[in-house]
């Protein structure tokens, strides 16, 4: 699967990245290569948290 990221720079100098496809996955780093980590991370979450929500709503 793959998302859209947006990636800005916030006026502290930290760098902020979101998926718009996915509604509150969103995370903050320092560095973009920190940022790009954090956020392939934070899709993982997010889908695994759907998935098992998903799964439990059948039962």
């Amino acid at each position: 699967m793959k998302f859209s990221v947006v990636v800005e720079k916030d006026r502290d100098g930290f760098y902020v990245a979101s998926v718009p496809e996915l509604s509150g996955c969103h995370t903050q780093a320092k560095t973009l290569d920190v940022v790009m980590a954090r956020i392939k991370e934070a899709i993982q979450g997010y889908l695994e948290v759907v998935y098992t929500d998903d799964l439990n709503s059948r039962v």
